[in-house]
């Protein structure tokens, strides 16, 4: 298994039966709120629950917190898809888009790889309500890094 960051040990440590998981232990994940509904190297299901923590001042959604979700997702996935050569990933690039604007209820994040290489990986994930309405879709392009490799000042730690 992989140890990069706490973060990224709560996404290898989650069950991959399609059994909801409590919300994830710590960090921005947690704060916003975000569960883990399935997760494994080929998809990631999460969820969460409008409240006035992912609200911008027009009463709608932020789209910051799509964002924040759509990486989430596809980092989980990738981690676990990168774990298999004790590698760890890291986000290079998010492009979300915002297709629908959304209140209250419940948002359901699927995200699915493209393409799984050695280096890179490209995963898109999709926003939905309760009701199928599409509310954001977006790809997350993230870079597979080796075990020793130097990433913000710190030697990239892995484990299997």
């Amino acid at each position: 298994m992989l140890a990069l960051t706490l973060r990224s040990r709560h996404y290898l440590g989650v069950p991959s039966e399609s059994t909801r998981s409590p919300a994830l232990a710590s960090g921005f994940d947690t704060a916003l709120g975000i569960r883990v509904v399935h997760s494994g190297p080929d998809e990631v299901v999460l969820e969460y629950d409008i409240d006035d923590r992912h609200r911008q001042p027009y009463g709608i959604v932020h789209g910051g917190m799509h964002c924040a979700v759509v990486e989430t997702a596809c980092s989980i996935g990738a981690a676990m898809a990168a774990a298999a050569r004790n590698q760890a990933v890291v986000g290079v690039e998010n492009h979300t888009s915002f297709v629908h604007a959304v209140r209250t209820g419940r948002v359901t994040v699927t995200a699915r790889p493209l393409t799984r290489g050695r280096r890179s990986q490209l995963w898109q994930a999709d926003a939905r309500t309760a009701d199928g309405t599409l509310v954001a879709s977006g790809r997350v392009r993230l870079l597979a890094l080796d075990a020793g490799a130097p990433l913000a000042g710190k030697a990239v730690a892995t484990k299997r």
